[in-house]
């Protein structure tokens, strides 16, 4: 509108002056309305090339939009298996902290295989005592076995003494039992021998492998017991959360509720621009937003990030080709704005609807371009100060916003 009125002023104005004051014509007479376009047609087809020259100039190089978001994610509450809530620690729009606790599941099966763990820690403990009384035996066992090969060696030594002196009281069986039976007695030493080894191997391998087995098994079922208890990951807020005690959740079908984080959204606005603008939105240009959560007020905005696709192309894996012309309506190009200036950054809830529009600046190129020619600076400043033109009327179309929502909706 205002682009118009500014148009009107330079083509309309002029020629009805002219037709007034120099040619003599007068409204309601020369100038009726019905001879309006024969008198003034020089004015208005002036003024329709002007104002659409002006609008094309202006949203080309001044990109506006009413698709304005603060998205921010949101956390379902889930647990990681099925179960009836025994608990509740929370309300709905609740604030909690990370690690806080929210409900907790039956835990009975869960709390019998942590006593089941413990108990076989508590055997394997109890089988360390056995085995250090296996192996004060086994070492007992050892001396026992020497003591009877030294007896046997000594009664084997003395026969065969007493065979060689021509002895008549030794028979040479004798001698063959004795050798027999010390050969008996050195299996004896070395299985003995073999029985520490085993018991030290035991005490030594065995029980600590089997105690450590046993710490795995307490630490698994501590886990899943710990897993019955859900706790908040992050800093937020809890909404729809209708649990009650006795509920069966799980994880597919039956969430319990919404964590809301207060980390995302604020601050940060996602615009929608159509794909003309692709040449136009760069990082560090100026933009305004104004939202209907604050209303008559405009917040200056930078441009941070310009998304480098276009979400209309993005496609899946499928067993069928993709036909391009399928595609029901023309993607966005998305803008990131954050506050130009931290200490007046815009306090908005995440989710507020605004309008933004985004100005370049050709200031700097102006001054220091040299190799730009006189039309192109022209150009250059025309399009600076349709952009101030259109700033203010982006501001008044903000201003507006609230009171012609309030009157459509008195309307409705």
């Amino acid at each position: 509108m205002l682009e118009t009125l500014l148009c009107a002023l330079f083509t309309i104005l002029p020629d009805y002056l002219f037709r007034r004051y120099v040619q003599g014509k007068r409204i309601g007479h020369e100038i009726t309305l019905f001879s309006m376009w024969y008198e003034l047609r020089i004015g208005l087809t002036a003024c329709a090339i002007a104002a659409i020259s002006v609008i094309t100039v202006l949203f080309y190089y001044h990109p506006a939009t009413s698709s304005v978001a603060s998205y921010y994610r949101t956390l379902t509450l889930l647990p990681q298996f099925g179960g009836r809530v025994s608990e509740i620690y929370v309300e709905n729009n609740q604030k909690v902290k990370a690690g806080d606790p929210i409900f907790r599941l039956d835990a009975v099966s869960q709390e019998a295989s942590v006593q089941a763990a413990k108990a076989a820690i508590a055997e394997v403990d109890a089988s360390v005592s056995v085995a250090q009384t296996d192996l004060a035996a086994a070492k007992a066992g050892i001396v026992q076995a020497n003591a009877a090969l030294t007896q046997s060696n000594e009664d084997l030594a003395r026969n065969q003494t007493l065979l060689e002196q021509g002895s008549s009281a030794v028979k040479l069986t004798e001698i063959e039992r004795l050798q027999n039976l010390v050969d008996e007695r050195v299996a004896l030493v070395d299985a003995a021998e073999a029985q520490l080894a085993a018991v030290e191997q035991r005490i030594s391998v065995v029980i600590p492998a089997q105690r450590d087995s046993a710490e795995a098994q307490l630490a698994q079922a501590q886990a899943e017991l710990d897993k019955t208890l859900i706790v908040a990951g992050v800093d937020g807020t809890i909404e729809q959360l209708s649990l009650q005690v006795g509920d069966f959740v799980n994880p597919i079908l039956r969430p319990a509720g919404i964590l809301v984080p207060d980390s995302t959204g604020h601050k940060r606005f996602q615009a929608a621009f159509n794909q003309m603008a692709a040449q136009v939105a760069k990082p560090g240009m100026v933009a305004e937003i104004g939202c209907m959560t604050q209303p008559f007020t405009v917040y200056p905005m930078v441009v941070v990030a310009v998304q480098d696709v276009i979400p209309s192309g993005q496609v899946r894996p499928s067993d069928r080709i993709f036909d391009p012309q399928n595609n029901p309506v023309p993607g966005s190009i998305m803008v990131f704005l954050e506050p130009l200036y931290s200490d007046n950054a815009p306090d908005l809830p995440p989710g507020s609807n605004c309008l933004a529009n985004l100005y370049t600046n050709n200031h700097e190129r102006l001054e220091h371009d040299e190799d730009l020619g006189t039309g192109e600076r022209i150009f250059l400043h025309v399009v600076d100060t349709i952009g101030v033109v259109h700033a203010a009327g982006l501001r008044l179309r903000m201003i507006l916003m609230p009171v012609q929502t309030l009157v459509f909706s008195g309307g409705h």
